[in-house]
């Protein structure tokens, strides 16, 4: 795979913590909607991330895993446009994982924030295990082992995927330089075909000399139209073309996600340790009930009191679902005492709820059948399992571990 394909590829994952909610819904699931109709899309469940934190309490996870992809399905990831799949149902990611540890310096992984900071916030856990200082090298192994170009990040994991492009350039400095690359590329163009080498030639020459993109892509296009070489030469004519050395692991790229807006029952961000969310599959008279008992400005004791939307969590809903002119009459009413808290909360209820029950319609077509769900994962795993096999292989042979 060229750098210019492996752009158009995309991985993320999210760990099976069972049912998901709102926060999940507008920070992760519909971004993944919408990327899924634009880039080749990897999606799993990060079931071994899950062990780096939770090995000892394991009981919950098929259950967690199954009603998570239901949730995924239910708010329209489509298995149709991407491959979603188990990561323990992969195991070329352990097998890399084990292989790119051999070379990563130990100070790489103790100097990633989240270590130190998710130890600190999960003090009642006992995380000084080899599993938890390495999970960011399993991150790592998780987008390499697609030669993923993009991975939809908030702006706090970065770093991770900044460690991933480290990982990927030590390899490739250690494992990319091919004794003899240049005659072997050239023994490749041979092995296309007299027509068809001499327009390849031309083409790089175009794109090499000249910067042009069209040539790039007329050539990489004529490259994956070869039937009779190997795909250890068509990664030497990849590179040959790009004017580098055979690549074997993509450096990714951070695809910056906006920042999750949604936030919870009482202010703060939305999140199952906070006790202030709102799940996909809720009970809707439930949603209601939690939405109308929410705190409110402290000010309006009595409904002539005047408020502060901004000093009020409802608000912040507001400015999740409604429009601008619902949004002027909850400031206006507030502020005068025009509205009281109840008749403020109605448009947010009924907004919520348009938006869930489509949600949990299609959900109960997938708890009634969940043989459905095991076998789009098996698919979407037999899907991963291929291109993976591909990296494993190249990374073997680099590591000079291809003997029988």
């Amino acid at each position: 795979m060229s750098t210019v394909e492996s752009q158009k590829r995309v991985l993320s994952g999210m760990r099976p913590t069972g049912q998901l909610h709102l926060g999940h819904y507008h920070g992760v699931l519909k971004n993944w909607i919408k990327l899924q109709h634009e880039y080749e899309c990897f999606f799993f469940v990060a079931d071994w991330h899950a062990l780096t934190t939770h090995y000892a309490s394991p009981q919950m996870l098929e259950e967690h895993v199954l009603n998570m992809v239901i949730d995924w399905l239910a708010a329209g990831v489509n298995p149709g446009s991407a491959a979603l799949f188990i990561q323990s149902r992969v195991p070329e990611h352990a097998e890399l994982h084990l292989l790119l540890s051999m070379m990563t310096p130990l100070g790489w992984l103790e100097r990633v924030p989240s270590y130190k900071d998710q130890q600190e916030k999960l003090r009642d856990l006992d995380l000084e295990t080899y599993g938890f200082l390495g999970y960011p090298l399993l991150q790592s192994a998780d987008i390499l082992i697609y030669r993923a170009g993009n991975v939809p990040v908030g702006a706090d994991q970065v770093a991770h995927v900044e460690l991933t492009r480290e990982v990927a350039r030590r390899f490739n400095h250690l494992y990319g330089r091919e004794p003899g690359f240049e005659d072997n590329a050239q023994a490749a163009v041979k092995k296309m075909g007299k027509k068809a080498a001499r327009l390849y030639q031309t083409l790089r020459t175009a794109y090499q000399e000249k910067g042009d993109h069209e040539a790039l892509e007329r050539a990489q296009a004529l490259i994956r139209e070869q039937q009779n070489i190997s795909l250890g030469d068509r990664e030497r004519l990849y590179g040959y073309l790009e004017g580098s050395g055979k690549m074997i692991l993509a450096e990714p790229q951070a695809l910056l996600t906006p920042a999750a807006k949604m936030p919870g029952l009482d202010g703060q961000k939305m999140s199952k340790s906070y006790g202030n969310t709102i799940a996909l599959r809720e009970d809707l008279d439930t949603v209601a009930k939690k939405i109308n008992t929410m705190p409110t400005d402290p000010a309006r004791v009595r409904l002539t009191d005047p408020g502060d939307p901004d000093k009020c969590p409802v608000w912040q809903l507001h400015e999740v679902y409604s429009d601008d002119s619902t949004r002027a009459w909850v400031q206006d009413g507030c502020r005068n005492a025009g509205i009281g808290c109840l008749a403020c909360k109605k448009p947010v209820i009924d907004a919520v709820i348009a938006e869930l029950e489509p949600i949990q319609e299609r959900a109960r077509q997938y708890e009634k059948d969940p043989d459905v769900v095991r076998s789009i994962l098996a698919d979407g795993g037999e899907q991963a399992r291929e291109s993976a096999r591909e990296t494993l292989r190249d990374v073997r042979e680099a590591m000079g571990l291809a003997y029988r």
